[in-house]
């Protein structure tokens, strides 16, 4: 399924049904009175999250929606028939944003949330509504208003208890892979990954979803590269783990680029909580290893994990890990 993460989209209400100027005519009833029903409301524009969706992808295609409009009212007193609410499905971290992209009007960040966006329009009132001690045959009825009418934006930020950061082709959809069942595109060569990648991976019975955030480098934050419009979706993540190659010459130099990326988005981003770890430990000895584990921790102070997607070591440690950092 092809990924989208933002729409822009135009939602339209249903207008209300207009009122009946009826009067009442029967047999032998020669002055019959109003009885002219009042118009249906329209029909709302609603939207709700599915956890089974994760990708705006349907709103490319189609970028119009209106819900249906109430039904005029007709004579015997019969209110017209409400127009139907149109239901639009999202998935769950879609954020509702005004026409300027950047006033906020509602966070789905929960499943099964409701909102209703745009609110249909009253019913005209009947003729027997205006029927008085002085007025015993009013002609007047009025209209139904119309519906709300806006463009607004959605913006999809993936939910993850684990996002997987790095420079590209440091491994990241390699890891995914392994650790879930997610299938991501895997190639020696950078920005491999263009689009979020979601897993879900189990340890002793406990589940943690991961995602493949694509590569970052230097001037992400500005839309070099695959752009800031990634980083966004690392808001959404718990914590991050931080995956380096461990072939790089300065591990430091790498670790800091990213870092920096991700301040510059938001230093929200760095009070994550961080796993550092080293990948492609099967390309170097172990001699090489822990020189560059010492180097690397000289001038960041945490620890540091060592792993091989392709030959499948360390897995289990980084499971165990990812579960204590999820629960």
């Amino acid at each position: 399924m092809k990924f989208l993460d933002q729409a822009k989209i135009f939602v339209k209400a249903g207008d209300g049904g207009s009122g009946s100027a009826s009067f009442r005519r029967e047999k032998f009833i020669e002055f019959g009175g109003p009885d002219g029903g009042d118009g249906g409301c329209g029909g709302s524009i609603i939207f709700v999250t599915d956890k089974n969706l994760n990708t705006l992808i349907d709103f490319r295609y189609q970028q119009h929606f209106k819900a249906e409009k109430g039904q005029d009212g007709k004579g015997k007193k019969k209110t017209g028939r409400s127009g139907k609410d149109l239901i639009l499905k999202v998935p769950v971290g879609t954020q509702i944003l005004e026409e300027d992209n950047n006033t906020l009007i509602e966070d789905l960040a929960k499943s099964e949330k409701k909102i209703n966006i745009a609110n249909g329009g009253k019913g005209g009132l009947g003729n027997v509504r205006f029927k008085s001690s002085t007025n015993r045959s009013p002609r007047k009825k009025t209209d139904g208003e119309n519906g709300e009418s806006f463009w607004v934006w959605l913006q999809l930020k993936v939910i993850a208890d684990i996002g997987i950061v790095g420079m590209p082709n440091s491994g990241k959809s390699s890891l995914l892979s392994v650790l879930t069942s997610a299938r991501p595109k895997i190639a020696n060569y950078p920005f491999t990954t263009i689009n979020p990648n979601l897993g879900v991976t189990n340890y002793n019975n406990k589940e943690v979803t991961l995602a493949d955030i694509p590569g970052l480098i230097e001037g992400a934050h500005e839309g070099i590269g695959l752009g800031d419009k990634f980083l966004r979706h690392i808001e959404r993540c718990k914590n991050i783990l931080h995956l380096i190659d461990i072939t790089n010459d300065n591990l430091l130099e790498v670790y800091s680029k990213v870092r920096k990326e991700l301040f510059k988005y938001s230093n929200k981003l760095t009070k994550k909580k961080e796993i550092i770890v080293f990948n492609k430990i099967d390309m170097v000895n172990d001699e090489e290893i822990n020189k560059k584990i010492d180097i690397f921790n000289k001038k960041i102070k945490k620890k540091i994990y060592t792993i091989s997607a392709l030959k499948h070591k360390g897995l289990k440690t980084i499971k165990k890990i990812l579960v204590s950092y999820a629960h």
